[in-house]
């Protein structure tokens, strides 16, 4: 079962002209970078500095393989797109939500 898995995985990519592999690499090696921007963002926004280029970054780093994918794919399927969309959506509401609660806590004076 896990063979049959992984040979329908790997035929997606062989059709829509991606390489899961790089797709995976850029997904996961992105995680650190995405993660020190966020730090880099923190501290700036606690500092009262600008954020618009921790932000970017960040948000460089959060699309990364899906840039990958729009960039190198062919035919991908629109409900692909759609999904995509959608999780891109929730990930970045999270994120500042999440951004916005981290700089609240630290900006919050401690008894």
């Amino acid at each position: 079962m896990i063979e049959s898995f992984q040979s329908w995985f790997f035929s997606l990519g062989e059709a829509y002209g991606v390489d899961p592999w790089i797709f995976g690499g850029i997904y996961v090696g992105a995680i650190p970078f995405f993660l020190i921007s966020m730090g880099w963002l923190v501290r700036r926004a606690r500092a009262g500095r600008s954020i618009v280029v921790p932000t970017l970054c960040a948000g460089f780093c959060f699309v990364s393989a899906y840039l990958y994918l729009a960039i190198v794919g062919r035919n991908i399927p629109l409900w692909v797109w759609i999904f995509l969309a959608v999780l891109v959506s929730y990930g970045a509401v999270s994120t500042i939500r999440d951004t916005q609660r981290k700089i609240r806590e630290e900006s919050s004076p401690k008894p």
